[in-house]
């Protein structure tokens, strides 16, 4: 039976990015982010929203410490966004490697929790394996953002994605799509970086994306913003107007 499910959502992922003309991310089950040492990395756990209310954290697989969100000190933060059913994991001045997860808590009494992530931590020395010039990007609603991703050129023959973290969908280097309404363009140069356009941008573009390299990523966070409203004539004529009384 437990086959069969998991059987079940393969095919499921496979026809719904079939469906909405993209690819599924092809990388590994244990997420690979490269670090500078004392660098620092910031990491989105989505989870479903029955999870919304409850304990989430962060656990350390070598150091078997366990931080549960909405926590801060000087060396890792782990916040919840309900609102967007993630909680994110930022860890600074990293020194060493490691194995990480994400969990919910299911059941408080017995101390049980679900993985909803796993992720290894490579801390290394320039230059990274993957890497991003900027991991914040920010665009108003209509506009375009242009994401540079960076990797060793030892990876040049691997594949190159870009994904979506909540759903694991992907557009791949050389294609173009515009089935989600905004335009996806990737193109890669076979030096050492990829370049992914995105225009014609969607509120309900913004969220967690990461650039693939093989079994790597590099995380990006888009904010896309609600385009201002432009000033009617008849607004203008109602605010002359009003000018005038009051100046009488």
């Amino acid at each position: 039976m437990a086959s069969y499910g998991t059987a079940a959502l393969f095919y499921t992922m496979i026809c719904r990015c079939l469906i909405l003309g993209t690819e599924c991310y092809r990388g590994g089950s244990i997420n690979t982010f490269s670090v500078r040492t004392g660098g620092s990395v910031t990491i989105p756990c989505y989870y479903d929203s029955k999870y919304t209310q409850q304990r989430k954290f962060w656990f350390s697989e070598d150091d078997t410490f366990k931080i549960y969100t909405n926590f801060t000190n000087e060396t890792v933060s782990v916040i919840d966004h309900p609102a967007q059913s993630l909680f994110t994991v930022t860890m600074r001045n990293l020194k060493h490697s490691g194995s990480y997860s994400c969990f919910v808590e299911t059941d408080e009494k017995n101390n049980a929790g679900k993985s909803i992530f796993e992720a290894y931590v490579n801390v290394q020395t320039a230059p990274l394996d993957v890497s991003v010039v900027s991991s914040i990007e920010t665009a108003n609603e209509g506009g375009n953002i242009s994401v540079k991703c960076l990797y060793s050129t030892q990876f040049k023959k691997d594949s190159k994605q870009w994904c979506r973290y909540k759903d694991k969908t992907c557009f791949n280097v050389g294609g173009t799509d515009t089935s989600q309404s905004s335009s996806v363009e990737i193109s890669d140069d076979v030096r050492g970086s990829f370049t992914v356009l995105m225009s014609g941008l969607m509120l309900r573009d913004s969220g967690w994306y990461f650039c693939s390299v093989g079994d790597l990523q590099a995380p990006v966070q888009l904010t896309v913003t609600a385009a201002e409203s432009p000033v009617t004539e008849t607004e203008n004529v109602g605010w002359s107007v009003s000018l005038c009384l009051k100046t009488r």
